[in-house]
């Protein structure tokens, strides 16, 4: 029998909550919307308010507080500025969850877009990688060229053409044709860990993937990768489906099953994943089944850069000389607490210079799906990010997130900017192969 979850609801979440809130103002200049608006309500304090007002019973969840829920980007740079530890992202989750059962936005082209995406496609592993073949096989065969250059796209409605452009290029292979399903390194093996290779991850950045497994087994890692592994849940708990970010937690856990008690990390390398995934003993405290698997799940599960921190990485003895600059992905720096570790990472790499970013911890307007939903302020919150990596004058960008990741070099491509959008761990990955070439003759 499937444990019952009414605390999806403000009326039923513990009203502590939300009662943290002091509304002394700290999140406001931290907030990308109300900097953008200067509008009470766009900001957490005014968000929050709203939230208050139908956990009171004063107010039911209309459209515009709908609207306001998923004009938020939830970046949560509010959390790291607030004094008295307003837990916003569980609020911000709660009040969208709200939003959707209250059906305030329902219309036929938004259920059935949801149901087709969140319901379908990104709970089934095999089906996501057969529209990742068929996208690669588009963009390959250069049907994609041809519809550009031909001005096909151009009879799609604006949001359509505007969101074709920033289609994403599929990789040939994906992770498990990269990866081996337990992978060794050389010499005396550390440690034991699992390697998440994601949804998104998997079909654009598995390169990334690859990268990842080669910089664990240069740090005396045994990496452990199943081969089917299913979305995190992260898309469906920020967009008022938490039970199916339930579902696919289970099934997270079931793929890594008895292996789980034998690692001793389980690593993740895109932040927003992360993020989420760390919340799974939240998640499933009420599921008698899988509580302890969560509790011990999200006490081993590491960010790529916290977990080769933690371990003592073993710093490259050969790199290529160029500038650099890094981005820090929200959910990252803000809902992680993970700022410091990937600048180390790339200080200790012989040959590169970091050239700090302004506002390195300022969104750049990807925040999940939001360029998608909310494509004016996303733009606005990208053309200030790349004004400001144009400033650096770095010729690379680090990135530790694929939805930053492609947002940033959409920026980059759109406005002529020749720049390298690249993962902290394969520009490490790259400098382990330097010297091993170096080695080799």
């Amino acid at each position: 029998m499937e444990p019952s979850h009414s605390h999806d609801s403000l009326k039923a979440l513990d009203y502590s909550f939300i009662q943290q809130c002091m509304h002394c103002g700290f999140c406001l200049p931290t907030c990308p919307t109300y900097d953008a608006t200067h509008q009470e309500r766009n900001s957490p304090r005014g968000r929050i308010a709203l939230m208050r007002g139908i956990a009171d019973g004063r107010s039911n969840a209309t459209a515009v507080f709908a609207e306001e829920m998923y004009f938020c980007l939830g970046c949560l740079a509010c959390m790291t500025a607030c004094p008295a530890g307003v837990d916003y992202a569980l609020l911000f989750e709660t009040a969208r969850a709200e939003a959707e059962m209250s059906g305030v936005l329902d219309t036929p082209a938004r259920t059935w877009t949801r149901e087709l995406l969140l319901k379908q496609l990104f709970t089934r592993p095999r089906l996501l990688r057969l529209v990742g073949r068929s996208l690669r096989l588009y963009q390959a065969s250069g049907l994609q060229s041809l519809a550009r250059k031909t001005g096909l796209v151009n009879l799609l409605p604006r949001n359509l053409r505007n969101l074709e452009r920033q289609t994403p290029s599929a990789r040939s292979h994906f992770s498990h044709q990269l990866i081996k399903k337990i992978e060794s390194p050389i010499g005396v093996t550390r440690y034991r860990v699992g390697l998440l290779t994601g949804c998104v991850q998997d079909i654009v950045f598995s390169d990334i993937n690859r990268d990842t497994v080669d910089v664990l087994l240069a740090n005396g890692c045994e990496v452990f990768t199943p081969g089917t592994q299913y979305c995190c849940g992260s898309l469906h708990s920020h967009n008022g489906e938490p039970e199916t970010a339930r579902t696919l937690a289970r099934h997270n856990l079931d793929v890594f099953g008895p292996e789980l008690q034998h690692l001793d990390a389980i690593i993740t390398n895109a932040a927003g994943c992360g993020s989420h995934l760390k919340t799974y003993a939240r998640l499933l405290s009420d599921d008698s089944k899988y509580c302890v698997r969560a509790v011990e799940w999200t006490t081993k599960l590491k960010d790529i850069s916290e977990w080769l921190i933690q371990i003592g990485i073993r710093q490259p003895l050969k790199g290529s000389k160029f500038t650099v600059t890094y981005h820090e992905a929200c959910h990252l720096c803000h809902g992680q607490k993970i700022s410091n570790q990937p600048r180390m990472i790339l200080r200790g790499i012989p040959g590169l210079k970091l050239i700090e970013l302004p506002e390195a911890t300022w969104c750049c307007g990807s925040a999940g799906i939001y360029n998608i939903t909310q494509p004016e302020m996303s733009q606005k919150l990208l053309e200030r990010k790349i004004k400001h990596i144009a400033s650096t004058g770095a010729s690379t960008v680090a990135v530790a997130n694929p939805g930053c990741h492609l947002q940033i070099d959409f920026g980059a491509r759109s406005r002529g900017l020749k720049l390298r959008v690249r993962h902290p761990v394969s520009i490490l990955a790259e400098a382990y192969r330097a010297e091993n070439a170096k080695t080799a003759r």
